[in-house]
């Protein structure tokens, strides 16, 4: 009876340790992205969630687009400059991106200068 006692509280002891670690790595990763001057944790927390769920998505998606070998990623992001909304951006082997609108597939944002003039106007 006691060494079962012992070992129960070792697996407990464990856990709180792995536990910790995962909580420690998660909130010096939320802190290290403080930096870039938005302190919004929620909306951090948000695209973080979206972005592991729309990877799994991704996956599938892009497979289905065989014709296009030169996409390297495929990502949904939370809009944190607009404050609301999500966006997806596409990675290219030559290391640029095109990012469109989620909801209506519209060109919202590239690295492409040849890109530039399809973009919607700031104004």
């Amino acid at each position: 009876m006691k060494s079962f006692i012992i070992i129960v509280l070792g697996i407990i002891v464990a856990l709180l340790i792995v536990g910790g670690a995962v909580a420690y790595s998660f909130m010096n990763e939320l802190g290290d992205n403080m930096n870039d001057g938005n302190s919004d944790i929620i909306g951090k927390v948000k695209d973080k969630v979206s972005s592991v769920a729309s990877s799994e998505s991704s996956d599938s998606s892009s497979s289905s687009q065989s014709g296009d070998s030169d996409i390297v990623s495929e990502e949904v992001k939370f809009n944190a400059q607009n404050g609301e909304g999500y966006y997806r951006e596409v990675t290219y082997k030559d290391g640029g991106f095109r990012q469109y609108d989620k909801d209506s597939g519209e060109l919202i944002g590239s690295s492409y200068e040849s890109d530039q003039g399809n973009l919607p106007s700031l104004e």
